[in-house]
């Protein structure tokens, strides 16, 4: 038993040893345009997150302003955390809901008439965990046409969701998800297709 407790500490301090956290706080992880563009954003978003519910068209036109493709009559709530909106396409009449969180370290692609429910968190970004830097990797995530994201579920780093599937309230989805099948549970698993009957 102390033997195996013993080993146990030389292997944590052999991956403490490892891990340069001073490289990784120092490393030029953004552009100096980008950490702009940051500043500004976060100076611009309570003209965002204090607009009345129904203003989608001001909304829209704010996250225009900082680069975001956004298609007709899409409807991002105020309360909604959109973290780079230069790194977000969303074509026409989808929806991103309240509290929803997209962390677009990497670029979101949200496709046509697409759901995203309140709370969902859509993660972009993640990091190399076998350097010891611990480098920052901004994988893309894609949301196919008429896909829904439900609620509390979250999609990892350069996942694609298919057309018309659906991730089930409070899934967690860390591989591609195929067109019109519905998946469910942490980590997601396909339960059944989707048809629509009407």
């Amino acid at each position: 038993m102390r033997r195996q407790s013993r080993s146990h500490v030389v292997r944590s301090q052999l991956v403490f040893r490892m891990l340069d956290i001073e490289k990784n706080r120092s490393a030029q992880k953004y552009s100096s345009g980008e950490m702009a563009r940051r500043m500004l954003w976060t100076l611009v978003q309570p003209l965002f997150r204090l607009s009345p519910r129904p203003c989608f068209a001001w909304r829209r036109f704010l996250l225009r302003c900082f680069g975001a493709k956004v298609g007709r009559n899409v409807h991002v709530y105020p309360s909604a955390t959109i973290y780079f909106p230069w790194n977000l396409d969303v074509e026409e009449e989808s929806a991103i809901g309240d509290y929803a969180f997209i962390y677009n370290l990497g670029r979101v692609t949200i496709g046509a008439r697409a759901t995203i429910s309140h709370r969902a968190h859509l993660c972009a970004g993640t990091h190399d965990h076998t350097r010891s830097d611990f480098l920052l990797l901004r994988p893309p995530i894609t949301i196919g046409a008429e896909a829904w994201i439900c609620a509390d579920a979250f999609v990892g780093p350069g996942v694609a969701i298919g057309e018309g599937a659906i991730v089930a309230a409070g899934s967690v989805v860390m591989k591609d998800v195929k067109p019109w099948v519905i998946v469910v549970g942490n980590p997601a698993r396909e339960s059944k297709r989707r048809e629509i009957t009407q």
